[in-house]
């Protein structure tokens, strides 16, 4: 069960402010002025026993589809409870354009991943296998609870779609031809990203379709190499002189393309 502790929205005029006082939850359920949704008890217990919030305390509510709404807290009982919706707060924002495909971490650092990328605004989170993938399972379920609670303590209205894991031969094979795929390439031949980037801006809309691919901390062996660099559609990028463990490496490359081609400028 993963809920906001802090970061909703309060308007002053015409502008939007965050508040970080605010409760934001999201729920798996179509959401309308004047609807009633019942909560789970999970939710009910995390929310009136955790959060400590009473009968007709307000909160902010949002499900990916509908935008963002202000709610009421009904308790029910001892245990249950509901929400009453209001008036939408925002009207819903588009997804992102950002695809993110990653060779599976394991369990934490995989959640940190997962959490930062919905940060960047990653629209589609796609898990790829490669020949030194550790991670012996990649748990779906447990991927989209981390993106949910990124969502919420971040002002986020849009999930990303999580993609089913892939090998990452059928992923590039998939790849949609008009689409770049930066590659996140330690022997990249030219060390500036900023430039190789830049590169792509000409036809391009903003903020672009496009596509990261980080690799597994081994890196990717030469084969999967060797692929990689004979796509058109890929683009080779360094991230500088240092080594970075697989998890910085995405903040740093989701960074770039943000900065030069995403929704940053």
């Amino acid at each position: 069960m993963e809920i906001c502790l802090h970061a909703g929205l309060r308007y002053d005029g015409a502008m939007a402010v965050h508040d970080f006082c605010a409760q934001r939850l999201f729920l798996d359920a179509p959401l309308h002025p004047g609807g009633e949704v019942a909560l789970t008890r999970d939710q009910a217990n995390y929310l009136r026993n955790v959060l400590r919030l009473a009968d007709g305390d307000q909160l902010l509510v949002f499900n990916g589809n509908d935008g963002e709404w202000s709610a009421r807290l009904a308790c029910k009982g001892k245990r249950d409870a509901a929400l009453l919706i209001g008036d939408r707060t925002r009207s819903q924002t588009p997804p992102g354009q950002l695809a993110y495909l990653f060779a599976p971490l394991k369990r934490a650092r995989l959640d940190y991943m997962v959490q930062k990328a919905v940060e960047m605004g990653v629209g589609r989170l796609a898990p790829v296998v490669t020949r030194r993938t550790v991670a012996e399972r990649v748990n779906l379920d447990r991927m989209r609870a981390n993106a949910v609670e990124a969502a919420e303590q971040c002002g986020i209205l849009s999930l990303p779609e999580i993609d089913t894991p892939q090998r990452l031969e059928q992923a590039i094979a998939a790849w949609s031809l008009d689409v770049p795929l930066v590659f996140c390439d330690e022997n990249a031949a030219t060390a500036d990203p900023i430039t190789v980037l830049s590169g792509l801006r000409e036809g391009m809309t903003s903020p672009a379709r496009i596509g990261v691919l980080i690799g597994p901390e081994g890196g990717f062996d030469p084969a999967e190499r060797e692929l990689l660099l004979r796509q058109p559609f890929v683009v080779p990028i360094s991230l500088g002189p240092r080594i970075m463990r697989a998890d910085t490496a995405a903040v740093a490359a989701l960074a770039l393309v943000n900065a030069v081609l995403g929704d940053w400028r």
